[in-house]
């Protein structure tokens, strides 16, 4: 392994003083993972403030054969944005949003959260299409495809992308686009980040400024009922309802009722895009079917507060253990499958939520981005999640055992990639890209021969 003597003498000396070694005082808490399950110690991590710092580091490890792993925002679950002795180009710096509210587009740089665009973007009554917790990294969201509540109207995150500017393997920038590297830019609409290091997003935005949305908690007892009434009722709504399920437990915190903390429960949780008067109009055959509600958290907010509003839940650090899968059709026996064992969960933080991938997200076809699962209708996920340490294998477990009970009754075989751990095994990747999968190992050969990019759901070229 090279000394930090040698990495000094090959870089560039706006970069000598940044570099965080295991040495340095600032190595633990720059080496810290969201996900506090994995424990991870690179050699070097490279704080990047701009494109030239990107371009550097890339030629550093390129030319001295070390490890690469691409951190942006911080949040990937399986700890894909570090690695073990060698190398992090964190780009958590580079944190600026511009809006151009003229043409309704917004240019991220890659550190930034989603927190960051909606703050930015909801100032000119706008927002981009994406994520449903503030403190998810916008770059690998976005890379992953990007699913949340406004879905079902506009589309996944991707399918709201206009460009990107990618730092390649061999230290060269581009930018890809529709007209410009066009093989780049449908492969980085879901590819994950095997093609280069991205520095820099340009969406499209929407005008999306109060939203008739939050909560709905019913007992865990009518699971099975809502289960069947959200397989049927959402695909009719309109699209300008978005809205997951969940089956969870009430956090025994604020601003929950005191007297449903601990509770097992079935969950709605919606968004409106439009009034409160259109939205309770939109959600009343849903509620006159349902059973009356443990608590309704349900009012007209600004869209950037409920994109916060679960944050506080989730902070840095905790365990989780997740498994994902796309769905195709939400049978009986699915139902009762999910209802066994999401009544075994080992903690008030663990869940599953169905998020609908369906509306807008039909209407583009499987083969016109990397994102191959236009056809199913939801992307589900099953989430360990504790801050104790020591129950890591118990979330683990119950997390592997749902999955596999459920896995049996979705046909696609592939998951959404942000979903994934890292002991999916290549057969999982394949299935997930299927038809699309041979022609982004064809672009990965172009743009990546050497597979420097491999600390990801990898694509071999």
């Amino acid at each position: 392994m090279l000394q930090k003597s040698d990495i000094l003498s090959r870089i560039p000396e706006r970069l000598q003083t940044r570099i965080i070694d295991p040495q340095h005082s600032a190595y633990d808490e720059a080496r810290a993972l969201y996900n506090g399950m994995i424990d991870k110690r690179p050699g070097w991590i490279v704080p990047c403030a701009n494109v030239d710092d990107v371009v550097a580091a890339v030629n550093l490890a390129r030319e001295n054969d070390l490890l690469l792993a691409i951190r942006g925002g911080g949040h990937n679950g399986p700890g894909l944005g570090s690695c073990d002795g060698g190398m992090v180009i964190d780009m958590s710096p580079m944190k600026q949003v511009d809006v151009y509210p003229a043409t309704r587009t917004v240019r991220v740089e890659a550190g930034c959260t989603q927190g960051d665009v909606d703050r930015a973007a909801s100032a000119y009554g706008l927002a981009v299409p994406a994520g449903i917790v503030s403190s998810t990294g916008i770059a690998g969201l976005t890379l992953g495809g990007g699913t949340g509540y406004l879905t079902r109207k506009h589309g996944l995150t991707i399918d709201n992308l206009l460009s990107a500017e990618v730092v390649l393997a061999d230290g060269s920038t581009v930018t890809a686009s529709d007209h410009e590297h066009p093989d780049l830019f449908w492969a980085l609409r879901g590819g994950g980040g095997n093609f280069g290091v991205v520095i820099s997003f340009t969406f499209r935005a929407h005008p999306v400024t109060n939203v008739y949305a939050g909560p709905i908690f019913y007992d865990f007892g009518h699971t099975a009922r809502i289960m069947a009434l959200y397989r049927d009722f959402l695909p009719r709504a309109p699209r300008e309802l978005g809205m997951f399920l969940g089956i969870k437990t009430v956090p025994s915190c604020d601003p929950f009722p005191r007297d449903i903390w601990g509770r097992r429960i079935c969950a709605l949780i919606s968004c409106y895009e439009g009034s409160q008067e259109s939205g309770i109009k939109a959600m009343q055959p849903a509620r006159d079917a349902l059973p009356e509600p443990l608590m309704d958290g349900m009012t007209q907010m600004p869209f950037a507060d409920l994109q916060s509003m679960f944050d506080p839940l989730l902070p840095k650090g905790l365990q989780w253990y997740w498994k994902g899968d796309f769905v195709d059709e939400l049978s009986e026996q699915a139902i009762a499958a999910h209802v066994e064992h999401a009544s075994k969960s080992p903690s008030e933080l663990s869940l599953m939520h169905l998020y609908p991938i369906d509306g807008a997200v039909h209407d583009v076809a499987s083969h016109s981005t990397a994102w191959n699962a236009r056809h199913a209708r939801w992307s589900m996920v099953i989430a360990g999640i504790d801050p104790d340490p020591a129950k890591a294998p118990e979330l683990k477990r119950w997390a592997s055992d749902y999955w596999a009970a459920v896995h049996e009754h979705n046909r696609h075989g592939g998951g959404y990639i942000n979903f994934m751990m890292d002991d999916e095994g290549e057969g999982r990747i394949r299935a997930t890209y299927g038809a699309n999968y041979n022609r982004l190992a064809a672009t990965k050969r172009r743009y990546d021969p050497a597979n420097l990019f491999r600390v990801n759901q990898n694509i071999r070229p």
